[in-house]
């Protein structure tokens, strides 16, 4: 399954689901220059808005199939918690879109397995530590994105090589990689470290297409890791945010205050509009010096990949001899 999958794509990266960022543009263009595209739903406030979000997707990516394109699968991400009271419509749309991949969040993925598999769509379980990791793969999930340090947003506290290792112990799936990589050189590195693609999210930030304002795409563009503070103080799950974004907020970086009560991962709800204006990134800003479309994105990142395996092949050459 693996390799019919990766078969289709031009290289192995996934433009990262990303909240207030991610939307049919972005995912369309990702799409046409070869990689993955996705979307969180819970970017759509009602599912009439999801509903009109999944038809120009899947429109836009059947026409550019049709002019003998080479066109890369989509992925709708879902969050599963049991907090998002949209999720019976979410559902509803992925069985009637049926997008070939399908990324559950912030919960477990059985609530899809049923209508995913039923249409032969690829279900891909979003973890963040070993144990998750064990639980998504007792429910059958087809594949694993094992978020590491490093990754914006919603992060992970585990290196992205040793959490790859650990989680080949017990799975024979795909896994995706991501935290903090953001060039070709990270991608050839983590693909021959044993993980199928990788996510990138912050790379794709500052995007023409991205849906993030444009003084979000500056900050990304003018700041670097050590301009990063991890905190669980705007959502209650720990996440990567720019600091600068916090001081414009009136908040303190240094003295964040975990929120109080139940989470609530409905779309529109007070908690997730607390995202609005506090914005998330990865350590994998350094190498965004410009605003430009996907396309030339995608085009550096193969340069870089390729230089990347060419040196590899230099290095075993010259070791095996």
């Amino acid at each position: 399954m693996t390799d019919s999958f990766l078969s289709t794509l031009r290289l192995p990266v996934v433009a990262a689901p990303m909240f207030l960022v991610s939307g049919p543009e972005l995912v369309i263009a990702a799409c046409t220059a070869g990689v993955v595209g996705s979307f969180p739903t819970q970017n759509c406030r009602t599912a009439a808005d999801l509903d009109s979000w999944m038809g120009t997707i899947t429109d836009a990516l059947r026409a550019a199939a049709a002019t003998e394109l080479r066109v890369a699968p989509w992925a709708a991400n879902v969050i599963t918690h049991s907090s998002n009271a949209r999720l019976a419509d979410d559902l509803r749309l992925i069985a009637e879109y049926q997008p070939q991949i399908v990324i559950t969040a912030l919960g477990s993925p059985k609530p899809v397995m049923d209508i995913v598999k039923g249409y032969g769509g690829t279900v891909i379980a979003d973890v963040v530590n070993l144990r998750l990791a064990h639980k998504a793969a007792a429910a059958g999930v087809d594949g694993m994105a094992c978020v590491s340090a490093g990754a914006g947003g919603h992060t992970g506290h585990l290196s992205p090589f040793a959490f790859t290792s650990a989680v080949r112990e017990f799975f024979d799936g795909m896994i995706i990689i991501g935290g903090g990589i953001s060039d070709g050189y990270g991608v050839a590195g983590a693909i021959t470290a044993g993980a199928d693609l990788v996510y990138m999210g912050t790379r794709f930030l500052a995007a023409a297409e991205s849906m993030a304002v444009d003084g979000y795409k500056q900050m990304v563009v003018d700041h670097g890791p050590d301009d990063l503070v991890i905190s669980s103080a705007i959502t209650g799950t720990p996440a990567s945010w720019l600091k600068p974004s916090l001081l414009a907020c009136g908040l303190d970086p240094d003295n964040l205050t975990a929120p109080t009560g139940e989470k609530n991962y409905t779309a529109g709800t007070e908690s997730m509009k607390r995202w609005k204006d506090v914005w998330a990134a990865g350590q994998g800003l350094q190498p965004i010096r410009v605003v430009e479309p996907v396309h030339a994105i995608v085009d550096r990142i193969e340069t870089e990949y390729v230089a990347a395996l060419r040196r590899s092949s230099r290095i075993i050459a010259a070791v095996a001899r």
